[in-house]
């Protein structure tokens, strides 16, 4: 049994749903090869998600951002919300992340995801101005 775990930092991205696929498969080129396994990925901030979803439109990921924003929108100043200690985005962006969650576990083989043609995973970023974020790669397999 391999245990492989690895931090990976993300640069600072916009607000919205950004595909990270590529940088996770870069990082497991790094990490002991294994025929199967399971990757969890955990990204470290209570304000932006990881998901699993379509890679090929990009659409989807402005619908994604459009569709959160109606369910949580953080530019209504007569909003009831009581933590709005870091501005208008901050409750907002907790529940999205709470929503859409903090963790993925996505199979591997051969050393690389294995995924659905059509799939790739999300950072989803729910804040106006957010700094880069950082992610847990755990790799478990043989």
């Amino acid at each position: 049994m391999i245990v492989w775990q690895h931090e990976l930092q993300l640069t600072a991205k916009s607000r919205g749903f950004h595909l990270i696929t590529n940088e996770i498969d870069d990082a497991l080129r790094h990490a002991p090869s294994v025929s199967v396994g399971l990757l969890h990925i955990l990204v470290k901030h209570t304000s932006a998600s990881v998901t699993l979803n379509e890679n090929a439109d990009p659409a989807v990921r402005r619908d994604f951002e459009r569709y959160f924003q109606t369910l949580a929108p953080d530019t209504d100043r007569s909003a009831p919300y009581e933590h709005t200690y870091e501005g208008l985005d901050d409750l907002p962006a907790h529940f999205k992340a709470s929503l859409l969650g903090s963790n993925l576990t996505l199979p591997v083989t051969g050393g690389r995801l294995n995924l659905g043609t059509w799939q790739g995973v999300y950072l989803g970023e729910h804040r106006t101005r957010a700094s880069g974020r950082q992610l847990v790669l755990t790799l478990q397999g043989q």
